[in-house]
Parts: structure tokens; C-alpha cells; sequence
């Protein structure tokens, strides 16, 4: 029989004022609870649907907030196979609670964004698949492991090299052959925000748009992943790159993660009718490491 292992930290998760319970377990797995997510998601699980995830220990329906007929085709293999596991833990008040592995979140909530977006979305169901907007919005796939170390105060005493081992999950040391990363639209909505013509991908752009880019982009994603790319892929001595940053970036964590956050940043460059109101949407969206967000004053609407 497994030994069920214990929480070590414990805390509120909050994120845009949807809260989550959320803990640290004695092998630094981070998890957020069953029950909880379920009920910031926006769906109650039935008296007997929770009775059967209780007594289950072996094979295990999939949480209800994924396992409606509009949702599965979104939901891949990967997904299904962490949800059908979810981890048993003894909590800091001594309870066995169940709960799934942070990262897995993201991927939740990517499942209902893309849903939301089909013909057969029911309209009864929006304001869960906005709830999950909301949640993805607040942090990238490694946001969430700091938001977690941060509400339970594990931060405080964590490795000092678990940053570098977050980012060598994300960035590859050599770098893959070049795939394309950046959707179109993301240059041509930053083209329309700036008020700058638009004349297609074949012409180059301004030199500007690198530096954009890196803000955007990879100062935001995680901590310290800019400053890892430029280490990694330094400037030659005519200023150049043997490699762009995306080819950096890993197939099992680092891809997806650009992929979700270039998919969230570009659904706020929809919504901003000017570079000014984006900055700031941006800001409080995906906040730099140590940098103050940004009052909502005077904001254009």
C-alpha cells in the first residue's frame, strides 16, 4: 500500500477573486484541491458524484467540470489520464483530501476556452467558460507553481535552484530546428494597436517589434526565462543570433506554455482599441516579476 503523503504548506489561491484551495506536499508536488477547483470552475458536483470519487480507488470518473458531451472532444489523452488519477494527501488539519497537480490547470481551462468558442457551446454554460478566461488569464503554466509557493509560503524556503530546474523544464540547452511559433496575428494586431500600416509577413518589420516581443512575451511567461534565452543564445559580434527564442523552448512544457500564452495576450490585443489601453490590460494580466501593477485610472473603455 503507497503511503499517502502530507501536505507541508497550505493556503487561498486567488487569482482575479476566484479562489482555490491549493497545498505544498512533502515531495514539493504542488496540487490544487478537487472539490475546490469545482466549485471556482462554477460547477457543484451532485451528492453521489462525489460519493463515488470518494470511495473510488482505482478508476475514476473525470471530474464533472470536463466530462460533458460538449467538452470531450477538447479534452486530450494526457488530460484524461491526469484527471483519472488524482493525488490523495493528508492535509494540514489531518484530512485525506484529493487534489490534481498545479500544471494541470491551464490545460482545464483550455479545454472550456476552446469549447466556449463552438457552435454547440451551451449559453447556459458561458459564465463558467468565462470563469476559465479569467483563471487563464491570471498566470502561464509556471505562474502558477510560484502563485502557489507564494499563498502557502513555501517561496520563503524552496531551493534555491528550483528556479533554474522550473526553467530547464521550459528551455531545451541546444536548440531544436525552427518551427513556427507566432501566429500572424500577433504582429498584425500589434501593427493596428501602434496605428502602423500593415503590408503582410513577407515585408520586414521594424527592429522595434524584437523588443516589443520580449516584453510581450518572454518577460511574461515566467521568471526569468528572458534573461535564460539571452545566456543560452547570445549576440554574436555583429549583434546577431545564431537561433530565435522560440526554438529554445521544450515539446513537453516550454511549447504548450508559449502556445497558451500567446493565445491569451493575443484575445487582449483584441479586446484594446489602442497600444496604451493594451499596456495596461497587459500589465495587470501578466505582471512582470516585481514589477507594481498598474492602477485602473483613466482608462479608455
Amino acid at each position: 500500500m503507497n503511503k499517502i503523503p502530507k501536505a507541508t504548506h497550505n493556503g487561498i489561491l486567488d487569482i482575479n477573486g476566484i479562489k482555490i484551495t491549493c497545498a505544498v506536499l512533502e515531495d514539493e508536488t504542488r496540487v490544487i484541491s478537487e472539490r475546490s477547483l469545482a466549485i471556482a470552475m462554477g460547477v457543484r458536483g451532485s451528492g453521489a458524484y462525489w460519493q463515488k470519487r470518494k470511495k473510488s480507488d482505482s478508476e475514476v470518473p473525470l471530474p464533472e467540470y470536463v466530462s460533458a458531451q460538449y467538452l470531450l472532444p477538447f479534452v486530450g489523452k494526457a488530460l484524461k489520464e491526469r484527471l483519472s488519477k488524482p493525488i490523495s494527501y493528508i492535509s494540514k488539519g489531518g484530512k485525506i483530501s484529493r487534489g490534481y497537480e498545479a500544471t494541470a490547470l491551464p490545460d482545464i481551462c483550455d479545454v472550456w476556452i476552446k469549447a466556449g468558442e463552438s457552435s454547440d457551446f451551451p449559453k447556459s454554460q458561458k459564465r463558467i467558460a468565462e470563469n476559465a478566461y479569467i483563471l487563464l488569464k491570471g498566470f502561464a503554466n509556471i505562474g502558477i507553481i510560484a502563485l502557489i509557493d507564494a499563498a502557502t509560503g513555501f517561496e520563503e524556503i524552496r531551493d534555491k535552484h528550483a528556479l533554474q530546474k522550473i526553467l530547464d523544464k521550459y528551455l531545451l540547452k541546444e536548440y531544436a530546428k525552427w518551427a513556427k511559433r507566432f501566429p500572424d496575428e500577433f504582429y498584425e494586431e500589434i501593427f493596428r494597436l501602434k496605428n502602423w500600416q500593415w503590408k503582410g509577413m513577407s515585408i520586414n518589420r521594424p527592429s522595434v517589434i524584437g523588443r516589443y516581443t520580449n516584453d510581450i512575451v518572454y518577460e511574461r511567461i515566467a521568471p526569468g526565462v528572458l534573461n535564460e534565452l539571452k545566456r543560452l543564445n547570445p549576440k554574436d559580434e555583429k549583434g546577431n543570433r545564431k537561433a530565435k527564442f522560440q526554438q529554445y523552448f521544450t515539446p513537453e512544457t516550454g511549447v504548450p506554455a508559449l502556445d497558451r500564452h500567446l493565445h491569451s495576450v493575443i484575445a487582449l490585443m483584441r479586446a484594446s482599441s489602442n497600444w496604451g489601453q493594451f499596456e495596461r490590460i497587459l500589465a495587470r494580466s501578466f505582471p512582470k516579476l516585481g514589477h507594481t501593477i498598474p492602477m485602473n485610472f483613466d482608462e479608455d473603455i
